[in-house]
C-alpha cells in the first residue's frame, strides 16, 4: 500500500515569474483590486464588491497557474490567450464599472474604489498589450525570436 517514491512529484515554484515584469504586473493588479475591494466594502456597495472579488479570484488563479507552472501541465488550454482575453475583458469591464462608480458616488469610498478600478483597468490594458505582443500564431518560436531581434 505504500506509494512508489519515484511517482511523487514535487510542486515547483517559479520564483523567476514573480520577479519578471509580468509577475510584478500580476501582483500590482491584485494589490489595486484589493484596495478597490476594501474601498467598495467600506462604502457598502455590493455590486462593485462582487465584481472586484470575482476578478481578484480570476487574477489570483492565473497568478498561481504561472507561479506553480501548472500551465505546462494543463495543456488543454492555451493559457496566454486565456489570460489575454481575461485582461481585455476585465479592462473594458472595469473602465465602465469604475466610471460608473466615480460618477455616481455618494460615499467617498466609492469614488476612491472607482479610481483604483481605473488604475486596475490601465494595468490590465498593459497586461493585454504585453501578452498579445508575445503570443505567436502559426510560427515557431525560433522564427519569432529572429524576427523580434531584427527590429
Amino acid at each position: 500500500m505504500s506509494e512508489d517514491p519515484s511517482r511523487i512529484t514535487a510542486m515547483e515554484v517559479d520564483t523567476a515569474f514573480i520577479k519578471s515584469k509580468r509577475g510584478i504586473l500580476k501582483v500590482a493588479e491584485m494589490v489595486t483590486l484589493f484596495v478597490a475591494f476594501v474601498c467598495f466594502a467600506v462604502a457598502s456597495r455590493p455590486k462593485y464588491i462582487a465584481a472586484t472579488v470575482l476578478e481578484f479570484v480570476i487574477t489570483s488563479l492565473l497568478l498561481l497557474l504561472y507561479l506553480f507552472k501548472l500551465n505546462k501541465r494543463l495543456t488543454f488550454f492555451f493559457w496566454p490567450l486565456v489570460d489575454a482575453f481575461n485582461s481585455v475583458f476585465a479592462a473594458v469591464y472595469f473602465i465602465v464599472l469604475s466610471l460608473l462608480a466615480a460618477t455616481t458616488y455618494t460615499v467617498t469610498g466609492t469614488l476612491v474604489g472607482g479610481i483604483f478600478g481605473l488604475v486596475f483597468a490601465g494595468l490590465m490594458c498593459v497586461d493585454s498589450f504585453v501578452l498579445f505582443k508575445n503570443i505567436t500564431f502559426n510560427q515557431p518560436r525560433s522564427e519569432m525570436n529572429t524576427l523580434n531581434n531584427e527590429h
